[in-house]
């Protein structure tokens, strides 16, 4: 045991030196690495924010249709919903398109694959849904950090933008879907209407499937997309003749 310690600190110290980067000036690699973390992070939380002008509380993504039926009623529908929808529907078909987007190279590419996303749109309310506040994203981002974006739809804005800027994919991907996810639950909380902690509680239990499906969708192609979320389809499509309605979708 005597002779252990002296190989144990050599594997340590090595280690070290391959973890720690060397001094630069008078900072190390590992804060520069964390102040360009920290940028994108607040980057990132800025573009979906409530308060960046996309005008996504207009839109239910059809959950409208589906508490005004009695679908959901309760919290624990709403969270059922949603889960169907993250990983079978809207919220997997979306992060593999910030992937897609992330890996254009050029403006061809990405106005191709956003053709892609519109021709999949399963409904004229989900097609307005994504070409709405893709447009208003890339008109806020081009005019803030000078990145030029045409007219996108949202998910394909994102990835691309991202990918200008440099921004951690995975982080992006992660953050568009609680986002989205946190839209729609703030929708249930006036609609169902739940109180404001049940609310929480989805969006809390809802977390990490956020950060599961951001980050598998990253093996997807886009040849993958496809969604088999039939009631949630159902009930955006129900949604554009709805008699009685609050929100645009």
């Amino acid at each position: 045991m005597a002779m252990a310690a002296p190989i144990v600190t050599r594997m340590v110290q090595r280690r070290m030196t391959t973890i720690m980067p060397k001094m630069t000036g008078t900072h190390t690699g590992i804060a520069t690495i964390t102040i360009m973390h920290t940028e994108a992070l607040l980057t990132l939380n800025q573009w979906f924010s409530p308060s960046y002008p996309l005008g996504s509380f207009a839109y239910s993504h059809g959950l409208e249709t589906a508490i005004q039926n009695k679908t959901i009623a309760t919290a624990a529908q709403l969270e059922h919903w949603l889960r169907d929808v993250l990983v079978h529907g809207t919220g997997r078909s979306d992060a593999t398109l910030v992937h897609a987007a992330y890996r254009c190279h050029d403006m061809q590419a990405v106005t191709l694959l956003d053709a892609q996303a519109r021709a999949y749109a399963s409904s004229a309310e989900r097609l307005m849904e994504t070409e709405l506040q893709g447009d208003a994203f890339c008109r806020t981002t081009t005019a803030i950090w000078g990145v030029e974006l045409p007219a996108l739809t949202h998910p394909v804005a994102v990835g691309y933008a991202a990918a200008r800027l440099d921004l951690p994919v995975k982080m992006t991907a992660t953050l568009y879907l609680h986002a989205f996810t946190a839209n729609l639950v703030s929708c249930a909380v006036r609609l169902v209407p739940l109180g404001q902690t049940e609310g929480q509680a989805v969006l809390q239990a809802l977390a990490l499937l956020c950060r599961d499906t951001a980050l598998t969708a990253a093996d997807d192609g886009v040849v993958d997309l496809a969604t088999a979320t039939f009631a949630a389809d159902i009930a955006a499509m129900r949604h554009e003749t709805l008699q009685h309605r609050i929100f645009r979708t």
